[in-house]
């Protein structure tokens, strides 16, 4: 079957994501602010709900209520404390969302729900008010957090890290940060990387040839970079080039085993592609699977049938690994 040369999305998700986009448009600004003010009043947030809906509970757990860390709990009605523990990092280029906004709420229940695990997922700072490193210390946090109170919560011996966007970048550089830290009781045994967010200072194929993306462009990704890094520092930082000239060395790091998902019409796959060679290269176990047709963020909306095929994947990976550890 030829390839198709545009992707494979029904109309009414058209739609949404074309208004999604105006608003995300209209919320950054050209300084490199954010007009939160505007973007809040669509960005509908849902409480956390102690009752099983659907066999999932939430509650909410504050980290450092300094700076605003908490996560969304997110509980199966099985046994919690013999399950694994997935640590996920929402998506948003740095700048946007929360583990409350309806789209990752209803995300992260449908991944307890089809994983049977417990999902921890982080409300981390956001740029540009907060720039790196201030995501990945949060995210190093939570889980420095679990590895003191997390048997409460599931199985940290068996804890998974996952991202999609934005949160895939954070997971990535909080997979680093667990193989360089002693942990007492959290063993990473895995990570899902979910369309990460990568680049660097080139402009390749998949950069310049994908133009139907309604969430992804250059114009896009160059925004979120500039609001997210370091004054002065270009797109060859290690945090966002992480496979390039100044990438941190780790053939001689314990790795977690990775699932990388790619979409075919993202903008971004191609440095999601050299991320995959590089973990190959250095001698590190990743298992890529792409979806031709889908865009960034496809597994984000459930009337998708590749969304239901993307969580059997890592429904899949997962199970992989709780048997294996």
């Amino acid at each position: 079957m030829a390839a198709s040369t545009k992707p494979t999305i029904p109309w009414k998700l058209r739609i949404m994501t074309s208004l999604l986009y105006l608003l995300l448009k209209a919320s950054r600004r050209s300084n490199g602010t954010v007009n939160r003010r505007l973007f809040n009043l669509f960005d509908r947030q849902l409480p956390p709900n102690p009752n099983y809906i659907d066999a999932v509970a939430t509650s909410d757990v504050t980290v450092d209520a300094k700076r605003n860390l908490w996560f969304r709990l997110f509980s199966p009605s099985a046994s919690a404390a013999t399950l694994p523990i997935v640590v996920f990092f929402h998506g948003g280029g740095f700048a946007f969302l929360s583990p409350a906004s309806t789209t990752y709420d209803a995300f992260c229940r449908s991944l307890c729900r089809s994983l049977n695990a417990v999902i921890v997922s982080v409300n981390y700072r956001l740029a540009p008010e907060h720039r790196y490193p201030s995501q990945n210390d949060d995210g190093f946090d939570v889980v420095k957090y679990l590895d003191e109170n997390g048997t409460v919560l599931g199985n940290v011996g068996k804890c998974f890290l996952a991202g999609d966007s934005s949160g895939g970048n954070i997971a990535h550089h909080v997979a680093l940060r667990v193989c360089k830290e002693r942990l007492r009781f959290v063993r990473v045994i895995g990570l899902v990387s979910i369309e990460p967010f990568f680049g660097g200072q080139e402009r390749l194929e998949s950069e310049i040839r994908i133009t139907q993306d309604p969430l992804v462009s250059l114009e896009v990704t160059d925004w979120y970079w500039k609001a997210f890094l370091p004054s002065g520092s270009d797109r060859d930082h290690e945090v966002v080039n992480v496979s390039g000239p100044n990438a941190v060395y780790i053939s001689g790091l314990d790795y977690p085993k990775t699932l990388l998902v790619v979409a075919g019409f993202d903008p971004i796959k191609d440095w999601q592609r050299r991320y995959y060679e590089w973990l190959r290269k250095s001698g590190k176990d990743i298992e890529i699977i792409e979806y031709p047709n889908m865009i960034h963020g496809f597994h984000l909306f459930p009337i998708l049938p590749e969304a239901s095929q993307f969580l059997s994947h890592v429904n899949h990976f997962i199970n992989k690994q709780v048997g294996g550890s």
